[in-house]
């Protein structure tokens, strides 16, 4: 194969949840689609929890890195909810492809198309007609003193829990290295605007725009007069501190896919990653119209601003 053939290969990572059948069947269609077109499908390693049968019914593809990395992909199609989403961002970590998420899920918050527009969201795909956003990451850090003992990274959120379900986690928060309280709590949520719609929005956080560079923090069943959610600047640091009063273990889960167990006296530490996750978007409408679309809320008897132009 010459060099300027090589040149110009394409190819798109199809990532999909091995264990449903619905994204198995979407995998085939968006796999034939881009062998149609001349586009060269690429799957991510298989993991233990995969169905690698699965690779029977897609067809001829290409697997990453078999002579194809992450630095070779064009677009990442992903297939399933968000938390599959949470996964491609994972696998794709660190460059700078786009992923374009079709929901197959439930609400389905980051996917940018619905299952019944699979074949128009692939012919856009190919067509590179798609407009890419970045959305901020949080760097994580744990430390032991001054070692730092473990690092990891989360596009929704960074969350300090409990252990056991019947002992309270002891914390003191802290911002900007500055102590601003202590309780006990069944954990804290770090999180970034993308997170707010999320665990930090679950447990009664705020809706923070995406356009908007910050961070937050949301304590979980606090048992403390002052433990309201937090909202500071992007350049700040939010850190969670695990008492030695603490009744129980504590663990770090970032995403809700990695996780790290946390002694007594640990300290977790969440700044602004410099390395953002790049979203692939078919059409840039305001994100009130997503948050009503997702979260079917009602918007009956609007008739809009009385002086619009």
């Amino acid at each position: 194969m010459t060099s300027e053939v090589t040149s110009k290969a394409r190819y798109m990572l199809v990532v999909l949840h091995t264990g449903r059948r619905d994204s198995v069947l979407a995998a085939k269609s968006v796999c034939d689609q881009l062998r149609e077109a001349g586009v060269t499908p690429v799957l991510p390693p298989f993991d233990d929890g995969d169905h690698p049968e699965v690779l029977d019914e897609l067809g001829e593809v290409a697997t990453l890195g078999s002579g194809i990395s992450v630095y070779d992909l064009e677009l990442v199609m992903v297939l399933g909810g968000d938390g599959t989403i949470l996964r491609a961002a994972e696998i794709v970590r660190g460059a700078t492809v786009p992923l374009l998420g079709v929901n197959l899920g439930h609400v389905g918050f980051l996917a940018e198309s619905e299952r019944k527009d699979l074949t128009a969201t692939v012919q856009r795909a190919l067509a590179r007609d798609y407009l890419v956003e970045e959305r901020m990451t949080l760097s994580v850090r744990v430390k032991l003193g001054t070692e730092v003992v473990y690092e990891s990274w989360a596009l929704n959120e960074a969350t300090v829990e409990k252990a056991s379900r019947e002992r309270m986690l002891e914390v003191v928060i802290e911002v900007d290295g500055r102590p601003l309280s202590s309780f006990g709590c069944d954990g804290v949520v770090m999180s970034t605007p993308t997170g707010s719609t999320a665990y930090s929005f679950s447990a009664g956080g705020p809706v923070v725009w995406p356009s908007l560079d910050a961070l937050l923090m949301v304590p979980l069943s606090p048992h403390a007069l002052f433990a309201r959610p937090l909202v500071v600047g992007p350049d700040s640091a939010l850190a969670v501190e695990v008492l030695e009063r603490s009744q129980g273990g504590a663990v770090l889960w970032s995403d809700g896919r990695r996780m790290r167990d946390l002694p007594k006296g640990a300290r977790v530490v969440v700044r602004r990653s410099p390395v953002p996750v790049r979203l692939a978007r078919l059409q840039m409408g305001p994100f009130t119209d997503r948050l009503v679309r997702k979260f079917n809320l009602p918007v009956n008897g609007w008739r809009g601003p009385m002086d619009r132009d």
